[in-house]
């Protein structure tokens, strides 16, 4: 059995070796995160794009400048392609699973530049199989927008540096620019390009597995100042997006805690989306790195000063978020993709083969629900079909909480082509430039001449009028009772009716 699977893995190889070295790890990339792309319903990060995306540009302006000001870009990006494609799930997923792919194919090619051909294949295939790719490759979010360009800059700067032009500095300073503004977070990537930059002009020739032929030294000078040249149009465009967000962070980022040193340990787990995997990729990036010796600088530090550096700021200011690190998984790949390329081919995609099967719970899991943990999913399509099961003309709905990032009322309304009237709201979301709805400061007077409620509440209760605080609680329970309640995961949804006499 075993030399079986020897011979399997030999023939394979045979087959893949005579492809271009990007085409293989795009493939399977494309056919992994498309699987399923539909399963997972919208989860609240996405309902916030989907909301975002739907307004117009002048509303979007008014958003960024009340919220999420750092994600504008990506929200008008989106709102071009929804007004193309739609704004189904599958529509609004359809781009991240472009730029994976896209990312996967230049990861191949980074790769066989910095390494070799097999390399760059090998670290290609395997953060194909990665969970953590197809759970943001199924994300209408911009971490793999960001993956990929940071994949992109970073080999745009291999190639300037080898062969340097102004044109070829030209197209690095458009992908560094495009990075900042779709991932600010991001642009921490620029501190690994800085530190090979003055590496290459301090020791001349091939300093980081980026070969050179030999240059006088007013080329090397050259090199310097082009590299800090291109990168002032990223800082023409993201430092005002920066100024604007650094405003807005407590509230864009109040759920956030400050970083602590555990999670530096969690944080493999927490980009790969599954602990094993996320510890299989460090042991294997780890002897990449020891064999790659000057060479593995520039895809070590591009792993590792990112995460410094986050985790510093996370120190001091609420930042430190797992999945704004996602665009550093590539390079711990390539690495990775180093340790497998001093193998035998056929046993280093029977690693490639292992880590896709020890992920394979979490790739079932993260198709089920897009919600950490899995175990607590948020039913919005369950809680809907109740509502439009037993809606008439002339009903109401309310939401509790109102101001959470649930974004109950978004989830609600995307899968209702019709929703009842949002009897308490006084100014939406749109008007607002915000996420959140504004509500009657005295409940009771909007609910007036309203017979029938329909009640959706975060969590599981038996009484969820018990669950409704303030004075929006105290409103419905003198009015309203509780006709039927629908447990739905997540989410409970009540039916109320006015008191008689009322």
């Amino acid at each position: 059995m075993g030399q079986l699977s020897e011979k399997s893995a030999g023939a394979a190889w045979e087959h893949l070796r005579r492809l271009p070295v990007w085409l293989p790890p795009a493939l399977l990339t494309l056919a992994v995160t498309v699987t399923g792309l539909g399963s997972a319903q919208l989860w609240r990060d996405e309902l916030a794009t989907w909301s975002a995306a739907t307004r117009s540009p002048g509303d979007l302006a008014r958003l960024a400048g009340t919220i999420d000001a750092a994600t504008g870009p990506y929200y008008l990006l989106m709102h071009l392609w929804t007004s193309v494609f739609g704004d189904s799930t599958i529509a609004l997923r359809v781009p991240a699973v472009l730029a994976m792919t896209v990312a996967a194919g230049l990861l191949a090619v980074l790769g066989a530049r910095l390494v070799d051909r097999r390399g760059g294949l090998f670290a290609g295939l395997l953060f194909a199989v990665l969970p953590g790719t197809s759970r943001y490759g199924q994300e209408a979010r911009p971490y793999a927008l960001a993956t990929m360009l940071a994949v992109l800059a970073t080999l745009l700067l291999v190639t300037a540096l080898r062969r340097p032009s102004w044109a070829r500095w030209a197209g690095y300073a458009a992908a560094v620019a495009a990075l900042g503004l779709i991932h600010l977070i991001a642009l921490t990537v620029l501190a690994a390009h800085a530190l090979v930059v003055l590496i290459t002009w301090w020791r001349g020739p091939a300093p980081a597995g980026i070969a050179t032929p030999a240059q006088p030294d007013v080329e090397r000078d050259r090199r310097v100042w082009r590299w800090l040249v291109a990168v002032v149009p990223v800082a023409l465009l993201a430092g005002p997006l920066l100024v604007k967000a650094r405003t807005q962070q407590s509230r864009q980022l109040n759920w956030v805690h400050l970083a602590r040193l555990d999670d530096l340990t969690a944080l493999p787990g927490g980009v790969a989306q599954s602990s094993v995997v996320g510890g299989l990729l460090v042991g294997v990036a780890a002897l990449g790195a020891a064999r790659l010796g000057r060479r593995a600088l520039l895809p070590v530090s591009a792993v590792l000063l990112p995460v410094l550096l986050l985790f510093a700021a996370g120190t001091v200011v609420p930042l430190w978020v797992p999945r704004y690190l996602v665009f550093v998984v590539p390079f711990a790949c390539l690495l990775a993709g180093a340790a497998l390329a001093a193998v035998a081919a056929p046993t280093a995609l029977v690693v490639v083969v292992l880590a896709g099967l020890l992920g394979l719970p979490d790739q079932a899991a993260l198709r089920r629900t897009h919600e950490w943990p899995r175990s607590a999913p948020v039913d919005y399509a369950g809680a809907a079909r109740v509502v439009a099961d037993g809606q008439r003309p002339g009903d109401a709905v309310v939401y509790s909480p109102r101001h959470s990032w649930l974004f109950l009322d978004l989830g609600i309304e995307y899968h209702l082509s019709d929703p009842p009237r949002d009897v308490l709201v006084t100014e939406d979301e749109v008007r607002r430039g915000d996420l959140w709805a504004a509500e009657c400061p005295q409940p009771a007077p909007c609910l007036a001449g309203t017979t029938r409620v329909w009640l959706v509440v975060s969590g599981r209760h038996a009484e969820p009028l018990a669950a409704v605080p303030g004075a929006k609680g105290d409103a419905l329970r003198t009015d309203f009772t509780v006709t039927q309640v629908w447990q739905r995961p997540g989410l409970t949804v009540a039916l109320l009716t006015s008191r008689p006499g009322r």
